[in-house]
């Protein structure tokens, strides 16, 4: 009962921290629309586009971190010396290797400047070391901590990217303000890293690395796949309808945001639990969500008409239930890919590659208007998530991490 009602208090208290941090950005985007001309907001659309990618890095060693800090309680204060060092490294690594691939595409991004490229680049290094302080709070069951550290993501962005487009509204000044206010988690998450262990103990440095960029690599497929079908409905559907398949896809995206505060607060238990009782109740609570919102969105499709743009996309009333239907699916299978991480299990990555592969192949042989390419996208899912709760994946937890001096 006490351990309910700790799971429940998290709960809250994170997701309150997600949507607060999400709403703030939503604020942001609004703002951004309105203060950059046309051509400004698509380059900032597509830098934020490659940031989201490179966020995979920040999640990784989030996951990481959180696991090994709730399989080896005992050796918490070791875990946080080595994450303290590690997470310097990685995220140097990756804001230099952002700023160079970015400046790679400056000419098809059209950038008046590489400025933008290595601001972009510089916003990536202080996200990183905001995955390592989240992994602590998480691992730690720190929940207050771990909804601050979102909030001030959040908030950081809104904040000095608002302040910069007002100075002067272009590119540059919004990567600028983007690099300064993501430093506000960092600030806001700096205490998780007190606490190392007083006779200077750490974990294993090499394994930590590797653990870290095998849950990227699981975290982009996903994102890989999550994100696919925008892609083919831009090859595979005229602009109009595409405009449509994008409006249906804001609904799609707030299903798959909105279970993943269960996803956070579960984690410490799918990293403990030997059995898999705790991943079947967590699927079992995010797809009551989404099974929720679902029949919610078919009962009232004129209140979720609102949400997407209003009735200029009339003709898609009819099928937004679609889109959340497969945006939930595609909730369960984060839950599972994090539950892979949990368990140290990373079996799941080539199903996500192969259920991508299909999901193009089927769309692009079936050339698929609307309807079916969410069909398809609903299908492929699904399979999935069967696949990945019913097959056996032959792999073992890995024992708590060995403490060295």
């Amino acid at each position: 009962m006490k351990r309910a009602g700790t799971v429940l208090s998290g709960s809250t208290q994170v997701a309150a921290g997600m949507i607060g941090a999400n709403l703030a950005v939503y604020a942001m985007t609004v703002a951004a629309a309105r203060l950059l001309v046309p051509r400004d907001l698509g380059a900032v659309t597509a830098l934020l586009g490659i940031l989201q990618i490179g966020t995979v890095v920040c999640l990784g060693l989030q996951a990481v971190t959180a696991r090994r800090m709730a399989v080896a309680p005992e050796d918490q204060a070791a875990t946080i010396g080595t994450v303290a060092r590690v997470a310097v490294a990685i995220a140097a690594a990756t804001g230099l290797s952002c700023a160079a691939v970015t400046a790679a595409l400056a000419a098809p991004l059209n950038l008046d400047s590489l400025w933008p490229a290595v601001l972009t680049g510089a916003t990536l290094v202080p996200l990183t070391l905001m995955g390592a302080m989240a992994g602590v709070a998480q691992g730690a069951e720190r929940w207050s901590a771990l909804a601050t550290i979102y909030l001030a993501n959040g908030l950081g962005r809104l904040g000095c990217g608002l302040f910069a487009l007002l100075i002067e509204p272009s590119v540059t000044s919004a990567m600028l303000g983007f690099a300064v206010g993501a430093w506000a988690p960092v600030i806001a998450g700096l205490p998780q890293l007190r606490g190392r262990a007083a006779d200077g103990r750490t974990t294993s440095r090499r394994p930590f690395v590797r653990e870290t960029v095998l849950g990227s690599h699981a975290l982009l497929a996903y994102y890989a796949l999550s994100n696919a079908d925008a892609l083919l409905a831009r090859f595979l559907l005229s602009p109009h309808d595409s405009g449509l398949y994008g409006a249906g896809l804001i609904l799609s995206k707030a299903a798959v945001f909105f279970p993943q505060f269960i996803t956070i607060v579960v984690f410490p238990l799918l990293a403990r639990d030997a059995t898999a009782r705790s991943r079947h109740l967590a699927v079992a609570g995010v797809a009551a969500l989404g099974l929720a919102a679902t029949v919610a969105t078919a009962l009232l499709p004129d209140l979720a008409l609102v949400a997407v743009g209003g009735h200029q996309y009339a003709e898609m009333a009819g099928r937004l239930w679609l889109f959340v239907l497969g945006g939930s699916i595609l909730s369960i299978v984060n839950l599972l890919v994090w539950d892979a991480l949990a368990r140290h299990a990373h079996g799941i990555v080539t199903s996500i590659w192969v259920a991508l592969v299909a999901l193009v192949a089927t769309a692009s042989i079936l050339r698929a208007n609307l309807t079916g390419l969410v069909a398809i996208v609903i299908g492929v899912v699904a399979l999935l998530v069967l696949w990945v709760l019913v097959a056996p994946t032959g792999e073992r937890r890995e024992p708590a991490p060995a403490v060295r001096a």
